[in-house]
C-alpha cells in the first residue's frame, strides 16, 4: 500500500513538470515568433528554411499567409510562405585587415571583392528599382 502512494506520487510529480515545462517551451516560442516578426523588415538579410539567404522587399507581419517576397539575387525576387523566413541573419563584425604595402609606397586593394550592401542600402536600392517600373 505504501508502495502504490509513492508511485501516484512519483507520477504526480513527473505530470506537472510536464505541464511547466510546456508552458515554457510554448512562451519563448511565441516570444520568438513577436521578436522575428517585428525584425522583418524591409531591407533585412534573411536565412529560408531551404538553406537561401536573401533580403526582404515585402513582408506583413499581421497576414502570415500572405507571401513574403525575398530577394536573392539582384533583380531576382521570389514569393516565399512567411513562415519559411527561418530566421533574420545578423551581420558579423567585420574584420578590416590594414593594406599590404607594396615597393614605392603604393597600396595594394582587392578590387575583384564584391562591396556589402547595408541594410539602408539595400532599402535605397529596392527602391529606386521600384520607382523605375
Amino acid at each position: 500500500m505504501p508502495m502504490e502512494f509513492i508511485l501516484f506520487g512519483l507520477l504526480a510529480v513527473l505530470l506537472v513538470f510536464m505541464i511547466f515545462n510546456t508552458r515554457k517551451r510554448t512562451k519563448q516560442m511565441k516570444a520568438e515568433q513577436e521578436e522575428k516578426a517585428t525584425k522583418t523588415v524591409p531591407g533585412v538579410k534573411v536565412l529560408l528554411q531551404g538553406g537561401i539567404y536573401g533580403t526582404i522587399v515585402a513582408y506583413d507581419p499581421e497576414d502570415l499567409d500572405s507571401p513574403a517576397l525575398v530577394e536573392i539575387a539582384p533583380g531576382t525576387i521570389i514569393e516565399v510562405h512567411s513562415q519559411a523566413i527561418l530566421r533574420i541573419v545578423e551581420p558579423k563584425d567585420v574584420v578590416v585587415e590594414e593594406p599590404a604595402v607594396v615597393e614605392d609606397d603604393v597600396v595594394a586593394t582587392e578590387t575583384d571583392a564584391p562591396a556589402i550592401e547595408t541594410t539602408e542600402e539595400t532599402r535605397a536600392r529596392l527602391e529606386r528599382d521600384a520607382d523605375d517600373k
